[in-house]
């Protein structure tokens, strides 16, 4: 399951982020890009945006990363995984580490990034549920990824 997951997030681009402010969730489609031990996502936002308030608030957050097409095949061939963590926002050497990392998958976003408004977050995954061919699922705590 690991190696699905990691072909997965090389194929895929965007996530679509799940926060919440205590009362309802709150959805958002953001570019992303995975640790290498899949342990955590990280993907930037403005530090002026609901999300960013929700998870300073609320850190729990779910995020879905999917291969579907939007085709009727989807039901039996496409994967989807949640992924299942606190939110965290990275300072110092740790965000410099990270940036280049986000930055060789979107260099289009280095501005954006690089902007003093704008945050580097980590969701600090502890669990992923894939699901594939509809309905066979599968949970994956990030303890026993090798």
């Amino acid at each position: 399951m690991a190696s699905q997951l990691r072909a997965l997030f090389q194929q895929q681009l965007h996530m679509v982020l799940a926060t919440h402010d205590g009362t309802a969730p709150y959805t958002s489609l953001m570019a992303f890009a995975a640790a290498p031990d899949l342990g955590r996502l990280f993907f930037f936002t403005s530090r002026a945006t609901h999300k960013y308030s929700n998870m300073a608030a609320h850190n729990q957050v779910s995020a879905l990363i999917d291969n579907r097409t939007n085709r009727s095949a989807d039901f039996q061939s496409a994967l989807a995984v949640t992924a299942l963590g606190q939110a965290k926002e990275l300072q110092g050497k740790e965000r410099n580490d990270m940036l280049s990392l986000f930055l060789q998958r979107h260099p289009e976003l280095e501005s954006f990034c690089l902007a003093p408004s704008s945050a580097l977050m980590a969701i600090m995954v502890h669990r992923y549920i894939l699901v594939n061919r509809f309905d066979e699922v599968h949970l994956l705590d990030i303890e026993t990824i090798a």
